[in-house]
């Protein structure tokens, strides 16, 4: 059966401020409906705050109370903060279809990140024993995926005029003294 779009589209969402929870149950939605002729999809989003903790995550990464709601989600990882100033981009793709793996679509994901601070004289890396992209040590963008039949929810965040006060009640994506920038 020939699909009735190109291969290579995508379509990107603009999300505005919307409920991670809301968001979330759409990307559920989304993946669970779609066949091999829907299109991928990048949502762009902020989120009012909110920690989420990876199916794998440890309460012990939660380091103090607060008023900010915790979302145990279906993502890897451990236990990251959105909110506010912080762009969130939810990479629905079909990994199959773009013949990529996990491990490459990651790799991909930090380039591309690395390439758009650049434009900004903002020196990036990457960091093979953690995903994320860092600056000076210190973490800027997060990345948390679910793949399901080779198809992926969640995606990245990227701080960029944020409070980041409430990073210090967590240990960022579970490592302990993680500093985190924007």
């Amino acid at each position: 059966m020939t699909s009735q779009f190109d291969n290579n589209s995508i379509k990107i969402r603009q999300l505005g401020l919307a409920d991670y929870e809301t968001v979330w149950k759409s990307m559920q939605d989304f993946t669970k409906t779609r066949d091999a002729n829907t299109p991928d999809e990048l949502w762009i989003v902020e989120h009012p705050p909110v920690f989420t903790l990876g199916r794998n995550g440890k309460a012990e990464h939660i380091l103090h109370d607060s008023e900010i709601p915790i979302v145990k989600v279906d993502r890897g990882g451990q236990v990251t903060y959105h909110g506010p100033g912080q762009i969130v981009i939810y990479l629905l793709l079909d990994l199959h279809r773009r013949d990529l793996g996990i491990r490459k679509l990651v790799t991909l994901v930090e380039v591309c990140i690395i390439t758009l601070l650049k434009e900004f004289n903002v020196i990036a890396n990457s960091d093979p024993k953690a995903p994320g992209v860092y600056v000076d040590g210190k973490k800027i963008a997060a990345l948390g995926l679910r793949v399901s039949k080779g198809r992926t929810t969640h995606g990245l965040s990227l701080n960029v005029n944020m409070d980041l006060t409430p990073f210090s009640y967590i240990n960022p994506c579970g490592y302990e003294g993680l500093e985190v920038i924007q």
